[in-house]
């Protein structure tokens, strides 16, 4: 199952990790964005610049770092030749054995979902020809649509041995304004037989649900194939939600340069060490701003010290 291979990998590196890939213009170093905007400063240029930075960083990270987490919206920014350069580095990670999820939190219903689910998940008939359109291991969705907008994603998983992370708990300042918001359902009866109403967080409902739709696709390691995601920065949140779906991986954004210490997400794993991933995004990519050396090595070595630093809260 497809979380099974992703706690597999994670096991033999003994590295909870993945490395965001979030390519703005910024991040890329400048010798790599001259030599391709000497023919001029297009889309296509700055695509083909994202790809070769991707490249670099996935050479220097796929030996320690289990996975990578393409954003797609910094590839969908450049138009046509971002989607490709999107394609390209997805492939590229794969064939260097890293596990990929596509950060595209997609949702909608029905045959849309479907074929969102297709597109990232799974293949397109084209003719009599089945294709793999960008063959991610997983892919964030958002949950707040209901069932019905992940159960397409699930099938798609099932069918394809993929998965989804959908959005439950997440790490963004406002994200309570509507995630702790208290929800009221009915319970049964109290002793003058009239219905009770108990409380959840808003963030509570989605992660049950979440568990209940995919209940029958537990793998190896005791996860379904819908993942949470669940933000570093929320800590006692992430705690609470990790006691109560025993059955559901994390991704886990937010460390690093969002505020998320590893004590922080040491509360996402299970009593095991297992069961989340970590994220970090421009700590590792952009690390070579802050130490002056080649952006593949500043990315491997703070790729290493995350590593060092999670396994002293995580594998104790």
């Amino acid at each position: 199952m497809s979380f099974d291979r992703l706690q597999q990998k994670i096991d033999a590196m003994q590295n909870p990790t993945v490395v965001g890939l979030d390519p703005a213009l910024e991040h890329v170093p400048p010798r790599i964005l001259d030599r391709h905007f000497e023919k001029g400063e297009t889309l296509e240029a700055a695509a083909e610049a994202i790809l070769e930075f991707n490249a670099g960083l996935i050479d220097a990270l796929c030996d320690i770092v289990p996975a990578v987490k393409p954003q797609s919206a910094y590839y969908e920014a450049l138009g046509p030749a971002g989607v490709r350069a999107l394609w390209r580095t997805c492939d590229y990670a794969k064939s260097k054995g890293m596990y990929v999820i596509c950060d595209g939190k997609r949702n909608d219903i029905g045959s849309t979902a479907a074929a969102y689910s297709a597109a990232y998940l799974g293949t397109v008939k084209v003719g009599n020809t089945e294709i793999e359109p960008f063959g991610c291991d997983a892919l964030t969705v958002n949950a707040y649509l209901g069932s019905d907008g992940i159960v397409p994603f699930i099938e798609t998983a099932k069918k394809f041995d993929r998965a989804v992370f959908a959005l439950v708990r997440t790490s963004n300042p406002s994200a309570g304004e509507l995630q702790d918001r208290f929800v009221g359902h009915e319970m049964g009866c109290d002793d003058n037989h009239k219905y009770f109403v108990a409380h959840d967080r808003l963030y509570t409902v989605v992660g049950d649900l979440m568990e209940e739709i995919s209940r029958d696709t537990v793998g190896k390691y005791g996860f379904t194939r819908v993942g949470a995601v669940v933000g570093a920065t929320y800590p006692e949140e992430a705690a609470f939600l990790r006691a109560r779906l025993k059955n559901t991986f994390f991704l886990v954004p937010g460390y690093g340069a969002q505020g998320g210490s590893a004590v922080d997400v040491a509360h996402s794993f299970d009593e095991n060490g297992r069961g989340a991933v970590v994220n970090s995004s421009r700590g590792v990519i952009a690390a070579w701003k802050k130490t002056g050396v080649d952006y593949a090595t500043a990315a491997r070595n703070e790729a290493i010290r995350m590593r060092d630093e999670l396994r002293q809260v995580v594998y104790r």
